[in-house]
């Protein structure tokens, strides 16, 4: 009789680094896309199911409220540090596919906002573990690795427009498109297991949440945070409105479908942003790299507001300085998710960014939502110089955090 013990099971081969963060770039382009894919065909949904523009703004808010009760309940059962991505992701991306394709069956509106809050819930169990796996697969170069995270992130959440833009007026190839890359996006996190500096899952801490406001760095951190989102998501989502008005007006023909591949490249062009982000906040500093892009958007959004407000621009003029604001409104986003993660409590690094989401887009909902009640009021031009506020008070707060504690603690240049 062979009492010898059987031979120990090698350990799993774990995915480099590089391999890890193109799988899971991949996983979050194709499961983010129906976040805007009834924004995508918006104009379209107005028509047909006969909707006016605060109705139709709802199925954008449902999508940000949906999230933010998501993002908030995984804060609070620190789901982002204690489950593997991977899992979460797959889950959050299957099920956002299944609500998103509801829209396919009509349901009306009540029913179609629920679907589209059924979105964006199942949508935070994708974003915020993609940003936590990534930070535990680098210590260098993270903040380029988070930021090609949220160029992925940007890119999905461009592709409704490509879709609709390529695919006519027909708003269900839209929907059943994006349902069909999500679905494919959540297989592809799975072969994604954890990175090299995955700790073990911590205590269970609800409270834990709330230390982006208890704390100074943390709370510095998103402030400037929430001055980044009062204008990224308010510009993603009316863009296409307020350029096929322009369009329209200019006379061109086919003024939806130029507005949908405009859109594209405006919000699409902010993958690039997100990766030269990334880029030099791990060569330059995060704290100045976040300062400088909020300068920058702010600037970009209060000269289209001039030139709308005191002239007609040409449409190929305000298309140029949309590209260059797109550019630059998302390059710092990553980068806020980078610095939670270096100053944030050891361990509940998810908890802390999840936290952070939650409520930046809970800011997006308000502005997001002041669009149509403001718009009659203020025109386009006035709604951009409001929305530069934002990122000019948020360049502040960073510019305040590089004076803390925690600024030697933020890798990546001199903070």
């Amino acid at each position: 009789m062979n009492d010898a013990a059987p031979p120990a099971r090698p350990p799993a081969a774990r995915l480099s680094p590089t391999a890890a963060l193109i799988l899971l770039a991949c996983s979050v382009v194709l499961g983010m896309s129906p976040w805007f894919s009834a924004a995508a065909a918006l104009p379209q949904l107005r028509e047909g199911w006969g909707l006016n523009a605060f109705q139709g703004s709802w199925l954008t808010l449902a999508v940000q409220l949906g999230f933010v009760l998501g993002a908030v309940l995984s804060a609070l059962l620190n789901l982002a540090d204690r489950v593997q991505p991977r899992v979460l992701i797959a889950l959050g991306a299957l099920l956002a596919a299944g609500a998103n394709a509801a829209l396919l069956l009509s349901p009306g509106l009540w029913g179609a906002l629920l679907a589209r809050a059924g979105v964006g819930a199942a949508l935070a169990l994708v974003y915020p573990p993609a940003l936590r796996a990534m930070s535990a697969y680098f210590t260098r170069g993270r903040g380029l690795a988070l930021g090609v995270m949220v160029g992925a992130l940007t890119l999905g959440s461009a592709s409704p427009h490509l879709v609709n833009g390529l695919g006519g007026a027909d708003w269900r190839v839209v929907v059943g498109v994006t349902s069909a890359l999500a679905a494919l996006g959540g297989l592809l996190a799975l072969p994604v297991g954890p990175g090299p500096f995955a700790g073990a899952a911590p205590a269970f801490r609800p409270a834990q949440a709330w230390r982006v406001l208890s704390a100074r760095g943390p709370a510095l951190a998103t402030l400037g945070y929430l001055g980044h989102m009062w204008e990224l998501y308010a510009m993603w989502t009316w863009f296409a409105l307020f350029f096929s008005g322009m369009l329209t007006g200019a006379g061109q023909p086919d003024a939806l479908r130029g507005a949908a591949l405009a859109t594209f490249g405006v919000v699409g062009v902010g993958a690039l942003g997100c990766v030269v982000g990334g880029v030099l906040g791990d060569r330059w500093g995060r704290t100045r790299l976040t300062e400088l892009s909020m300068w920058l958007s702010g600037g970009a959004a209060l000269v289209l507001a001039g030139l709308l407000m005191w002239g007609s621009p040409p449409p190929g003029v305000v298309l140029a300085l949309s590209v260059f604001w797109g550019f630059w409104i998302i390059a710092d986003s990553a980068q806020f998710s980078t610095v939670m993660s270096e100053i944030a409590e050891p361990g509940y690094a998810g908890t802390a960014m999840t936290a952070q989401l939650a409520l930046g887009f809970t800011l997006t909902a308000v502005t997001i939502a002041l669009v149509p009640l403001l718009l009659p009021r203020l025109g386009w031009g006035g709604l951009f110089a409001l929305w530069a506020v934002g990122p000019l008070l948020g360049a502040l707060a960073m510019r305040a955090l590089r004076g803390t504690p925690d600024a030697a603690r933020i890798a990546g240049g001199r903070g």
